[in-house]
């Protein structure tokens, strides 16, 4: 009777390990319940196989069109797609996300994540730029800062107390400090080829916009320069004072022929922080 009964049983588990064994070979992203195919899509964003993620989260998003699971889904799969250098994908995910959930309990992530997608896909705006024929790519990424610092600006607003907010603050800085950077640079160019007008435009700009940012310096050198070469001499000594008064060691108070290597050419400063 003891033997019957250890035959059952070895027989029922035999059965069940092979209907767990058919179910998995038979399970797919289209048949999983929501749950397992969270998992599946998270432990995918986990080991970094970012296409496996996205096409799982997608699935998922498709299949359980409502939901906790459904809206954490939807912030990882922009996280993947940013992750896999999909920036207009994620661009997208993320914004429908702000957009449909306003006042979702991860919204400052959201923001933070947004700013970061439009942070990390500015690249060699003045390299485009010296190019001349790409002058609208060089603009559009100057809109991808600006949108960006709208973003963490955004965050920090809406969430000043959030876990993203400092460092969004500093990035913040940071992409302001590149803001007016590019400026001047562009004011430097101009001043190289003798337009004038358009250096002390571009450095005016620099000066009202850009009051807090270290550039300030160079754009009130580079408009006084401009003045002098305008013949404007009055504006050009009130400019200058106001540079030796502000910033009593820039090098154009003692070299007049500063700069005699255009700062365009400087490579930008890296950002320190952590994502």
């Amino acid at each position: 009777m003891r033997a019957t009964k250890i035959t059952i049983l070895l027989v029922l588990a035999l059965s069940m390990s092979a209907c767990s064994m058919f179910r998995s070979k038979k399970e797919t992203i289209d048949t999983m319940p929501v749950d397992r195919l969270y998992v599946t899509a998270h432990d995918s964003l986990e080991h970094s196989d970012y296409a496996a993620a996205e096409k799982a989260y997608e699935r998922l998003i498709a299949r359980f069109p409502s939901g906790d699971i459904n809206e954490q889904s939807q912030i990882e799969l922009a996280y993947a797609q940013y992750k896999d250098n999909k920036p207009d994908d994620a661009y997208s995910t993320i914004n429908r996300f702000i957009k449909t959930f306003p006042t979702h309990k991860h919204a400052d992530y959201a923001y933070y994540l947004r700013g970061l997608i439009n942070f990390d896909r500015t690249g060699g705006l003045i390299e485009r730029y010296l190019q001349r024929g790409n002058s609208a790519s060089t603009r559009r990424d100057q809109g991808f800062n600006l949108t960006a610092f709208d973003d963490f600006s955004q965050l920090t607003r809406r969430y000043p107390n959030s876990a993203y907010a400092t460092d969004a603050r500093q990035r913040m800085i940071f992409l302001r400090n590149q803001l007016a950077r590019f400026e001047v640079n562009v004011a430097e160019y101009y001043l190289r080829t003798k337009a004038y007008i358009a250096s002390a435009d571009r450095a005016q700009y620099v000066i009202e916009h850009y009051q807090q940012s270290p550039e300030t310096a160079d754009a009130l050198a580079i408009l006084t320069r401009s003045y002098i070469a305008l013949d404007r001499k009055p504006l050009a000594d009130q400019t200058r004072q106001v540079l030796a008064l502000n910033y009593p060691d820039h090098p154009y108070l003692t070299d007049p022929n500063w700069p005699h290597h255009p700062s365009i050419w400087r490579k930008a400063i890296p950002f320190s922080g952590h994502h």
